[in-house]
C-alpha cells in the first residue's frame, strides 16, 4: 500500500502531484523548490539561502512521512547553472549532521517558477 504525504510544514503542491509518497519504509519527496511555506514566497534573493530553503522543505516533507535528514539514501539535485555547484556543497555541508547521503547533480534547461534549484530525496522511515 502506498501512502501519500501531506504537511504544512512544507509548500503545497504546485501542480498534479503529492508531497511524497510513502512505500513500506521508504519516503519518496517531490521535488522541492524554495518555496517558504508559511509565507508562500519564493526564495531566490541568495542562491544559498535558496538551497537551504530547499533543504528545508524536503527535511519537513520526509519528517512528515517519518523520515528526517539523516535517513536520506538519495538526493537527486537539479540545477540551471552548474556554476553554482559548489554553493550546493556548502550548503550540504552545513545542513548534514553526521553523513552525506548518495547523489547525483544535473544541469536542466529550466524549473518550475523558474528557480534556480530543485531537489527530492528518498529516505528511510525511522
Amino acid at each position: 500500500m502506498i501512502n501519500r504525504v501531506k504537511t504544512k510544514n512544507a509548500p503545497k503542491a504546485i501542480g498534479a502531484y503529492s508531497q511524497g509518497s510513502i512505500f513500506e519504509n521508504l519516503v519518496f519527496t517531490s521535488g522541492q523548490i524554495a518555496i517558504n511555506p508559511i509565507s508562500g514566497n519564493l526564495v531566490t534573493d541568495d542562491f544559498s539561502k535558496e538551497v537551504e530553503q530547499v533543504l528545508e522543505n524536503i527535511n519537513s516533507v520526509l519528517e512528515a512521512g517519518g523520515s528526517n535528514r539523516d535517513n536520506i539514501i538519495k538526493l537527486t539535485v537539479f540545477l540551471t547553472d552548474m556554476s553554482n555547484f559548489k554553493f550546493v556543497n556548502e550548503a550540504f555541508e552545513n545542513f548534514f549532521i553526521y553523513d552525506y547521503p548518495a547523489r547525483s547533480v544535473v544541469e536542466v534547461s529550466g524549473l518550475p517558477l523558474n528557480v534556480n534549484i530543485e531537489i527530492e530525496a528518498i529516505g528511510i522511515k525511522i
